[in-house]
Order: C-alpha cells, then structure tokens, then sequence
C-alpha cells in the first residue's frame, strides 16, 4: 500500500469521475428496480436450459454441421432417439413450436410480473422492500439500525449500468438487498439512506430531480452514443469518487505486497506441499492415475489464489463524512460504506511468515453478515488484507478515530511490537511461564480512557481492541489449573465474529481489576455515545 497522505496522484485524480444520478429515492413512495432485473437474475437460467438443449441434441447438430449423411447415425442407432427427429417423424413440430413459444412467454411473463411487484420504499425510519408473486415476503431495516451498505457491480451487470445495494442490519441473515439498481441511482441512494441514518434532515429535492425509480441517471450524451460514452466512465471512474473520499485519508493496495502475502499464505503453503507430496509419489509409484484424481483439487485451490489476488486489485480504503469506504475489485467491483460506531472490535495480527518482511493484517468484528465475500474470499470481516506498520496506522485511525489518537499512539505502537511493562501494561506474573513460555511478557492489557487493549502472543503477534462504547459485557473465568497457579482468564463480550477479545494467564487480582475497571468504563461510555446519529445537530 502507498503512503496515504500521497494516495490522490494525479493518475486517480485524471479519472473521469462517475456522474450522479439525479433521483430522490427517499420520499415514501414505493419504487421497482432496474428493468432489466429479470434478465440479470435469470440469466443463468437461460444458460442452463439451452445447455440442456444442446446436450440432448447433439447428434442432429454434429450431422448438421460436419455434414455426415443421416443413414450413418440412423444405421448407428444415434437418431433414432433424437428428438428432432421423432418430432418430424410423428409430425408433432408444430406443436412442439407451440409449445416452445408458449413456455418461453410464460417465463417471460413471470420475469415481468415479478419485477412489476418488486418494490421499495425509503420513508424517515425504515427501508422496506416487498417481493414475490404466489409467496409475498415484506422486509424492514430501521434506519437506526444499519451496520453497513454494500454496492457489488458484477461484471455482466456493470456492462449494463447496473448495481446490487445491499443493506446490512445487526443479526443473521437480516440484510435487505435491492437487486438491481442503475449504479448512480445505487450510489444516490446510499448517500440517501446514509443521511437519514445519520439523524441529519435531508434537504429537500432540487425542483428538477426525478422523483420515479425509472428515471434515466444523467448521461454524457443521448442515443447509442451517450450510452457507450456513460458505460465507459463508469468501468473507467474511480471506485471512490474524490467529492467524497479526501485524497489524503486514502489508503490503497501495494500489488507487489499483495502477491507477496499470497504466496505466503497458508493456502499456498497447502497447495506447495500437496504438489511435492503428489511428485514424490509419483516418481516412487509410478501411478499417474493419481495425478487425475487430485487435479480438480489443484485446480480449486489454484483457482483460490487467483480470484483472491484478483479480487484485491484496486482495494482502497477511506473516510467518507458517513462512515469508512473499503473498495476492491477490478472486473466485478465491490464497495462498502461502514457508518460510524458499527465496528465492535479491531485486531491486528501478525501470521509468522509475513513477519521478516514487517506485513500485518487488520480484521474487524461487526454486527451484521453481508452476503458478499470480502476481497481475501472470506465474510467482509477483513478490513486490511495486508499492509505495513505506517497503512495499520492509518487504518486504525480510520476504523477507531476516538481511538488511535495522536496520545493513544504509544500506547498502540506498544500492543502491537511491544513487551512488559512499558507504558503501563499488566502483563502476566512470572509463574503464568508455564502457560506462556514464550509470550509472558507480551501476555497483558491496557485500560485507556476510550478503549481496552489485549496483547497476546509472541510467535504470532496479535492486539485486540475494544472500544469501551461497544463492550457488552465482561467475564472472569478460572479453572483448575488457573486457580490453582492464582491466575484467571478475561473476556470482552462483543457481537460474534472472528475476534474472541479475551487474555488469559493474568494474575488473580489483576483479572478481577480489569473486570471491576471495564465494567465501570463501559457503562461511562455508553451514556455519552452520540455515534448512531453521527450527523445529528
């Protein structure tokens, strides 16, 4: 990643920029989505059906096109279970036709039906989306609540001017998605929801705005032309428009460190070993047959790294006025906008081989579950797939700004290369060496006046950070082994996720005072948290 104070280079600031949609979304009144919803979402059915068509057919094609005389596959026995040809034979093409047209107008009509009562609604507290034609769903999102908003622009859609908005609520499967939108109409209302979710009024609509979901976005030009014109600035814009994102808060994706990160990755390492343990066996063996049976296995992980890597491509992260924009992608494209207080805990860790070139990597616990996998192919839990020390400062500073503040920068800077004691760390008492033989002195935490830090490992380094406006909760646990060595063992409720923020091995009396003091903090700090109505006057 580059430095992010020289991120906005004039190459990026050269881009054209993606033109704005001119509608109001966020007046009440139901809308439909993007006309060409049906073909984007059944597509691939399509595909599939004339697969099928081909496949039960190939015999009439291969004579139709390499020429072969029909007596050669009739004599064969070929044809005559070829459908053409029992059609022709009991004259029942016409019907067949009929059938055909009738089938392929039905699928027709039920795309248009329900595109036709597919509808949303923005109004000042919820998102509301109602689908479906014989099993109606209706789905809600208060406004209150939104952990975060996604646009996917898949590849074939994007081609088209066409955008997924999903919009991710706390809890399991409660995103509500609007699938799809045209991409500037997806990035209007995102501004839209964002603004009213933020507890700021929004001003009202310009006198010339649309105010009907079909209305065109504004164009470059009209016709044939105007179209091609808009399609290419759109695949050409920026992922993250400048009038939003300050060039100076951008902290972006080093491809050189991408790559390198990934042929250092455990997958990586998997696929290595698989391949020397296959050749070994092989050239002992000599069976090759074993070489067909693990290729598709090969081929998968292979196929891992690659969209990983691809997927990385132009990944970008930012602060916007609402919230933290993380972008990635290069033909299909993704961006997320996290509003402020949604991130419940931070970790920056350290895999041991990224440790000689100084790589860290900075993962995330939210509240939600986005349906769309993050940049590393995982749930978008990692925030920065790999970076050095000065891109994890500038990332926290991002996530965390109550946090990671020019005095809590010791302190930090500590929880991540640090040892012992130094600027006020507890760590583990010396008799805690035969549960932490190596990471005693790693082994401890800080209590500062915004969050709660845990410091863990000496082989894999790892800190854990908890905003004290986010904690839920806190436990004392001691077993026998801990009671017996007068030790006990903290954890930190958050929201589930792929971070535990718990320490163990710390001495009895510090374990009790580290659940005593963040009891009191975080009860402190949920009284004066404003962050859910972060525009709030």
């Amino acid at each position: 990643m580059s430095d992010p104070h020289h991120a906005g280079d004039a190459r990026e600031q050269a881009a054209p920029a993606r033109p704005l949609a001119r509608t109001d979304f966020a007046d009440g009144e139901w809308h439909r989505l993007h006309p060409a919803t049906p073909l984007f979402r059944g597509g691939i059915a399509f595909v599939a059906i004339i697969g099928v068509l081909i496949v039960n057919l190939r015999d009439r094609l291969i004579a139709l096109f390499v020429g072969a005389d029909d007596d050669d596959f009739v004599n064969g026995g070929d044809l005559e279970s070829d459908a053409i040809d029992y059609l022709v034979r009991e004259q029942l093409v016409l019907v067949a036709l009929l059938a055909g047209i009738g089938l392929l107008l039905l699928i027709i009509a039920g795309f248009w039906l329900s595109w036709r009562v597919h509808m949303f609604r923005i109004t000042e507290e919820v998102v509301e989306v109602r689908s479906g034609i014989l099993f109606r769903t209706n789905r809600k999102a208060r406004l209150d609540r939104i952990q975060g908003i996604n646009i996917a622009r898949p590849f074939v859609p994007r081609l088209f001017g066409a955008a997924k908005l999903e919009i991710t609520v706390a809890g399991n499967d409660a995103s509500v998605p609007l699938a799809y939108l045209r991409g500037t109409d997806a990035d209007a209302l995102r501004r839209d929801i964002l603004l009213l979710a933020s507890g700021a009024q929004r001003p009202a609509a310009a006198p010339d705005a649309g105010g009907a979901a079909g209305a065109a976005a504004v164009g470059s030009g009209e016709g044939i032309g105007g179209m091609l014109e808009q399609r290419a600035a759109e695949l050409l814009a920026p992922e993250l428009d400048v009038e939003v994102a300050q060039p100076q808060s951008v902290v972006r994706m080093n491809p050189g460190r991408l790559i390198g990160s990934t042929l250092l990755s455990e997958t990586t390492i998997i696929l290595v070993a698989m391949l020397i343990a296959l050749t070994v066996f092989i050239a002992i063996t000599g069976e090759l047959g074993l070489l067909l049976a693990m290729f598709p296995g090969l081929i998968g992980l292979g196929g891992f790294l690659v969209t990983r890597i691809t997927r990385s491509l132009r990944y970008s992260i930012a602060s916007t006025p609402d919230g933290v924009r993380v972008g990635f992608g290069l033909l299909s494209t993704t961006n997320e906008t996290l509003p402020p207080g949604r991130i419940h805990s931070v970790k920056v860790s350290q895999p041991l081989l990224w440790r000689p070139a100084g790589w860290w990597q900075i993962a995330v616990n939210r509240a939600s579950r986005s349906s769309q996998n993050g940049a590393a192919g995982q749930q978008q839990t990692t925030i920065l797939p790999v970076g050095n020390l000065d891109d994890v400062r500038a990332v926290l500073r991002l996530l965390l700004p109550e946090v990671a503040t020019d005095e809590a920068t010791p302190a930090l800077e500590q929880g991540i290369l640090g040892r012992d004691v130094d600027g006020g760390w507890i760590v583990s008492p010396p008799r805690a060496r035969v549960l932490r033989w190596f990471s005693r002195r790693r082994n401890g935490y800080l209590l500062g006046p915004t969050a709660v830090l845990l410091r863990t490992g000496a082989i894999w380094r790892s800190l854990t950070v908890v905003p004290l406006t986010r904690t839920q909760s806190v436990a004392v646990r001691q077993g026998p082994v801990l009671r017996a060595l007068r030790l006990g063992e903290v954890h930190v409720h958050t929201v589930a996720g792929p971070i535990v923020p718990a320490i163990g091995a710390l001495d009895r009396l510090d374990a009790m005072r580290l659940f005593d003091d963040v009891a009191a903090a975080s009860v402190r700090a949920a009284r004066g948290d404003t962050s859910h109505r972060w525009r709030q006057a």
